[in-house]
């Protein structure tokens, strides 16, 4: 945000403004008279300064009346006093002259062109007061061809101006450095990679250079600049935790396009290709349209009466026969905070169980328990524009280019532009080559090597003492522990060398702010919450907490993780992470929601699926979760889903668990519904419905609310306004929020009357008081120790750019056509071993099972460590991976599976 000063002004055609610190000329222009007071041409908001056009030119003059010069206003700066000539004669004539001689370059067919009406150059144009080119035509680019090779991503470059627009996208936004100028004078064009097309190039898809491109020289196949809608309406993306927000372009009932707004403060204008381009599963011909009964053995259709009528019917018949105990529910990340809310709501107030847990438990529960029993609070520090100033960043256990790319994209560029970048992890990921340290562990060693890392800070007398002694309790414990490690274990087990361990730990300690960010790789392991408290040791002995630019992070996997467990949709806590075993607690959920609740700590999701397999738990129901694909040892977890009496699933479509279901609901996707979402760094959006829900679907929140009141229990209307009132009425949290109040950009909980948004936590204090240091002892995953023999390979698991999950979305996109399969990374060590080349088909077998893929042979990987994704139900590959699981938390141990591999 700019500061103004008060006392110094500068004059815009002789009236005076006040002016701001750091401004240019065009942005003081644009504050005060608008954007498009003074054309542009190489100019966007969401890009540097550039000045190679020089349609922004004007006159300035030291006084009034003084002698003038001409100089471009995108990137000149302001000084106190300046006199600036936006219309006179001769910036005028200068800028009809400079766009002319652009247009005896460019074909004058506005008419049919995908961007008349919405075109930069043809709007300059009008401004400048051109009404013919008076310039003969003479060479020109005119004849270039078409680029229509890539399923998203398109080019007609002879509409070019040479503007490097999109060149500076590419590079200032994405960091990707697929496009550039080549050539020199009327030669200079853009070219992609070595002069080849989008689909042969490094082109990831972002769409940055569309959106920045002023013309249609470089657009996409939704035509995104086209004025064909006739509706536009800023909604928050479905799919990762940054929580990008989008601008959907709509007609009638369809989704045309989707942009990036530039003032969204998450994400600017960027987004990843999910969520600008992979939408249109919205509307897909498998899309449920219909509830859905099993009747003698087959899912047939139904009225909404009679799906309602049935499920209410044997919920009771449950209740009445076995007790709210047999009964247990999953919500959902993908789903709205209010239908979340109402959820653990409906578990909670009218079956009488504290059953409920949501995907949180299969990523980042360890996340929230770490956090809280160091902090008092498990979320995320800081905000991710603090990036811009920290002075170290530390990646544990994350890829964020591919998982969460626009945030992964910002700390790319800060560490091209030289701030440290450390990463602990087992592959080499795309940001690798970009780090000062790379600590490729073995997977499963994360807390040896953290106590390692936290040993050389204390060796080298980093510690800050005074952090340490006014902020912080049990270090004495903490040291001592650190003192008695034995390091040539350490490095044996973790297969880093110390020195390379001493030198990150060296860099983070000195730095004047480090940012630690942790994905998954740290908190699906057996050790997953102890690692978490790990990290927060770090931060706390070195005094990275409360400040701009520090902080423990955690890259939250999903669209509203983070929501949903704010919500309470967790078995051990209710609304607002309330203790549900507290005798208070309890009386004060049950004064507000007018029904009596349980005091006694539910099932968490694995605790579920045994008690289905051992017919304890006799009804399920899932909102938005796929748990026979995505959770681990899927043998397992069809045998629960089996020998359920009665399931029941909310889906958008078919899936391998709606395949055992008993009802299935039709619900309605994120284009179809208003509510909001939190994502990573605690800002809660609003997400507003950009087009009717799909006929035959209903939005989630409002199955919920009729279920409720079906089965006698009076609910009102689930609305974004009035169930966030609700909802900001029993989370302390989220006191201050309104609808209203959330505006555009969202607000960070904590949220403080007049929806006032807390940007970083533990600034003065800890919510648990003191914050408190952790000793842990590291231990081996009995994945390991059991299969070391049978099972000598580790297979790790992650997600890909392309895709989301187990891909229920993005396979029915083109995304499919850029990725279409999971394949299995193997060293060429190793490959070479098992006689296996790239493209091989590959067995992978655990104690659990098998499955086959394609192998790619890749030195990303050590040798011994295997890497695949899950986003394929045709590979099932959580058919292989492991019950194992985090010991706080029951998190799953995705990223340790013993397995053995051979070629097909």
């Amino acid at each position: 945000m700019i500061q103004i000063a008060k006392d110094k002004t500068a004059y815009i055609d002789g009236t005076p403004h006040l002016i701001g610190e750091g401004e240019s000329l065009l942005n003081f222009i644009d504050r005060h008279k608008g954007r498009g007071h003074v054309p542009t041409l190489c100019d966007a908001p969401q890009l540097e300064p550039y000045g190679a056009c020089r349609v922004c030119s004007v006159e300035v003059a030291l006084e009034v009346d003084g002698p003038r010069r001409t100089v471009a206003s995108c990137h000149t700066p302001l000084t106190p006093g300046l006199h600036i000539f936006t219309e006179s004669e001769k910036v005028n004539d200068l800028r009809r002259n400079i766009v002319e001689l652009v247009l005896t370059d460019h074909p004058l067919d506005c008419l049919t062109c995908e961007v008349n009406g919405n075109c930069e150059l043809q709007s300059v144009a009008a401004k400048v007061g051109i009404r013919e080119v008076r310039y003969p035509q003479g060479r020109n680019h005119l004849d270039r061809k078409k680029d229509l090779s890539h399923p998203y991503m398109t080019s007609d470059l002879s509409k070019c101006i040479n503007c490097s627009r999109c060149v500076r996208a590419c590079d200032e936004i994405q960091g990707q450095f697929v496009l550039s100028m080549h050539g020199r004078g009327f030669d200079s064009r853009i070219i992609k990679g070595f002069d080849t097309s989008f689909e042969d190039s490094d082109c990831v898809s972002c769409g940055a250079c569309s959106q920045a491109c002023p013309t249609s020289a470089i657009s996409d196949i939704f035509q995104s600049k086209s004025i064909e809608a006739t509706n536009h309406t800023r909604t928050v993306c479905t799919y990762c935790g940054v929580g990008c927000n989008l601008e959907v372009a709509t007609k009638g009932n369809e989704v045309l396009s989707i942009q990036a707004p530039p003032n969204a403060e998450t994400n600017g204008a960027h987004t990843c290709l999910k969520g600008r381009y992979a939408f249109r599963f919205y509307n897909h011909p498998d899309r449920l349209r219909s509830p859905l009964i099993r009747r003698e053995g087959k899912l047939v259709e139904a009225t909404w009466e009679e799906a309602y009528d049935h499920i209410a019917e044997n919920l009771n018949r449950i209740l009445k026969d076995s007790g709210p105990d047999a009964i247990a529910g999953i919500s959902s990340a993908r789903c709205t905070n209010e239908e979340n809310y109402l959820m653990q709501k409906f578990i909670r107030a009218v079956i009488g169980t504290n059953n409920i847990d949501c995907c949180a438990r299969v990523c980042h529960s360890p996340t929230a328990e770490g956090m809280q029993r160091s902090f008092g609070t498990g979320a995320a520090t800081n905000s991710i524009d603090d990036i811009n100033e920290t002075e170290c960043m530390l990646v544990v256990g994350a890829n964020p280019t591919q998982g969460h790319p626009v945030t992964g994209a910002r700390i790319k560029q800060r560490a091209m532009k030289g701030i440290p970048l450390i990463i602990i992890d087992p592959r080499e990921i795309e940001i690798t080559p970009y780090a000062k340290h790379h600590l490729q562990l073995r997977p499963g060693t994360n807390v040896a090597l953290l106590n390692m890392f936290s040993y050389y800070i204390l060796e080298a007398g980093l510690v800050d003492q005074d952090f340490v002694e006014r902020r912080c309790e049990n270090w004495e414990e903490l040291e001592a522990g650190l003192k008695s490690l034995d390091l040539d274990e350490i490095e044996k087990l973790t297969g880093v060398d110390r020195q390379e361990v001493k030198a990150a730990a060296i860099e983070y300690a000195s730095a004047k702010g480090a940012m630690s960010f942790h994905g998954l790789g740290v908190t699906e392991h057996s050790q997953g919450a102890k690692t978490v408290m790990l990290i927060a040791n770090l931060a706390m002995m070195t005094g990275n907490i409360g400040r701009r630019g520090v902080g423990v992070n955690p890259l939250r996997g999903q669209n509203n993780v983070q929501g949903a467990a704010d919500m309470g949709a967790q078995p051990h806590q209710g609304a607002g992470y309330l203790d549900v075993t507290d005798p208070k607690i309890q009386a004060h959920y049950e004064e507000y929601y007018g029904a009596k609740v349980s005091g006694e700590i539910g099932y968490k999701i694995p605790e579920m699926f045994e008690a289905a397999r051992n017919g304890d738990l006799k009804s399920l129901w899932l909102m938005g979760e796929d748990v026979v694909q995505t959770d681990p040892n899927s043998e397992a977890v069809r045998a629960a889903m089996a020998n359920l009496d009665f399931l029941v699933v909310q889906e958008i479509f078919m899936t391998e668990t709606a395949q055992y279901a008993n009802v299935i609901l039709p619900a309605s996707s994120f284009l179809e519904k208003s509510g909001t979402f939190t994502n990573g760094e605690r800002r809660i959006q609003r997400v507003n419905a950009a087009v009717e829900p799909l006929e035959g679907t209903k939005p989630d929140g409002q199955i919920m609310v009729e279920i409720m009141n079906r089965m006698g229990y009076e609910q009102s209307a689930c609305t974004p306004e009035g169930t966030l009132a609700e909802v900001a009425g029993i989370v302390p949290f989220f006191a201050g929020a309104t609808w209203e109040g959330l505006g555009d950009n969202g607000k960070q909980w904590p949220i403080q009357e007049g929806c006032e948004s807390t940007t970083i936590l533990h600034t003065e204090s800890f919510k648990r008081g003191l914050g408190k240091f952790h000793f842990i002892e590291f231990k081996e995953s009995s994945e390991i120790e059991d299969n070391r023999e049978q099972f000598p390979f580790i297979l790790t698991t992650g997600r890909l750019l392309e895709h989301y999950n187990c891909g229920t979305m993005t396979r029915r996109t083109r995304n499919s056509e850029i990725v279409s399969k999971d394949v299995l990374t193997i060293n060429p060590v190793d490959a070479e071993v098992k006689k296996i080349c790239s493209g091989d088909h590959l067995r992978i077998f655990s104690a659990r099972g098998e499955v086959t893929l394609e192998a790619e042979v890749s030195e990303e990987v050590k040798p011994g460590i295997l890497f695949t994704t899950f986003h394929f139900p045709e590979h099932m590959v959580n058919n292989i991976t492991s019950d194992v699981h985090d010991g706080d938390t029951m998190c799953p141990e995705y990223k340790v599976t013993s397995v053995d591999v051979e070629k097909v």
